[in-house]
Order: structure tokens, then sequence, then C-alpha cells
């Protein structure tokens, strides 16, 4: 595993979430504050707000893609289109890998909006068995295209 992979996955299993644990593992050799970061990220867990959309892992990456190659106040606006190609290739390969890049498929139907699909999640294992997987190859893939 790589130093970026072992920093989101403590942070994970340090009670982040997933769009924080993969946000986290870019900020320390990119220059971004982990606090500032962490705070940016939190509401995209659990598909965002717990809306079971889009994985949190992969949103946490998307942050550290923009981070890196995003455009800024005054960039070139070819830099939108790199970026964007980038978040296509990571989806991609995310969804090649798990299947899905939606929260709720890739938690196999557990609605994490009710008692009984957290408890399901938690029953199944599913956050250390699925989550884990998923920040882990967030966070692997956003690094082979930074």
């Amino acid at each position: 595993m790589s130093k970026q992979t072992d920093t989101a996955l403590a942070t994970f299993t340090g009670g982040y979430n997933c769009a924080q644990a993969a946000v986290s593992a870019f900020c320390a050799e990119h220059g971004l504050d982990e606090d500032l970061a962490m705070r940016l990220a939190c509401g995209f867990g659990g598909g965002m707000g717990r809306k079971q959309e889009v994985c949190g892992a992969v949103s946490g990456a998307i942050l550290a893609l923009g981070l890196v190659h995003g455009r800024g106040k005054g960039g070139d606006k070819a830099m939108t289109q790199a970026t964007y190609d980038k978040v296509y290739a990571l989806m991609s390969a995310f969804e090649a890998r798990h299947g899905s890049c939606l929260c709720r498929e890739l938690l196999q139907g557990c609605d994490v909006t009710t008692p009984e699909g957290t408890r399901q999640v938690k029953e199944r294992g599913l956050r250390d068995s699925v989550c884990m997987a998923c920040v882990r190859s967030a966070v692997e893939i956003a690094a082979d295209l930074i």
C-alpha cells in the first residue's frame, strides 16, 4: 500500500467518513490544510449527506483531483476540460472495479437513512468490506491520475 492509501484508511477507521478519508490522503503532499479539507469533504459522506448518490470516496478523490489539476481564479479555461477528463477517468476506473459509483448500489440497496438500513450495513459488515475497498480504490486511482 502507498502512504496515501495508508493515510486514507487510517482516517476512515478513525471515524471519519469516506469522502474525508479520500481527500485526507492528498493534503500533506499538496499543501492543503487537512482541517479545511476535512470540513469541505464532510457533507459528501454517505453519497452526499447519506443521500446515497455518488460514493463519498469518489467525491473526496474528485476534490483531490481538483486541488491538483483544477482551474483556479484566473486559470486557463483548458484546465477545466483537463480536470473533467481526469474525473471521467477516475469514475470510469472506479465503476470498472466496483460495478457502480453510486453508494446505494455499492451498499447493496441498504438505505442508510433508516435505522433498518443502518443496522443491515453494520450486521453485514459493509463498512469494513465495501466502504474500505471503495476508499482504497478511489485513492489509488486518484493517485495514478495525479
